[in-house]
């Protein structure tokens, strides 16, 4: 969805150290964010390749969704900031929690008992290995 460039500037007013971060972002994916940091929580740190060989095979449903954020973040490193795929590494990981629908089971006696449908928005960012 957007990308990140962040460097010190020497006294020329050029980039010294240029970090390029490519960012994706799904928002109110249907899923409990504690649920999906656990997959966020396996990833972090790893490179791409690496990471992507990791929700292959997670039992997670989560799993999933993280694995189509992570490609998408590598595709805008990609396209966007002309990066190469295999010196990716997963700077970043997140799963923030989103709104919650609220709905109504009835229990004993018919009274109302709430069940909160859970949302989270998953974030991931990945730079260059080297960097």
């Amino acid at each position: 969805m957007g990308g990140s460039a962040a460097g010190a500037r020497d006294g020329s007013g050029r980039d010294t150290d240029l970090v390029v971060e490519a960012r994706a972002v799904a928002r109110f994916v249907r899923g409990s964010p504690r649920k999906v940091r656990i997959v966020c929580d396996a990833i972090r740190g790893k490179p791409v390749g690496e990471a992507l060989a990791v929700l292959r095979f997670l039992p997670n449903r989560a799993a999933t969704l993280v694995d189509g954020v992570l490609r998408s973040a590598v595709a805008n490193a990609a396209h966007n900031y002309d990066l190469d795929v295999e010196d990716l590494l997963v700077a970043a990981a997140t799963a923030d929690q989103g709104p919650m629908m609220k709905r109504i089971h009835p229990r004993a006696r018919g009274r109302p008992f709430g069940i909160l449908k859970r949302t989270c928005h998953i974030g991931v960012v990945v730079r260059q290995r080297g960097a």
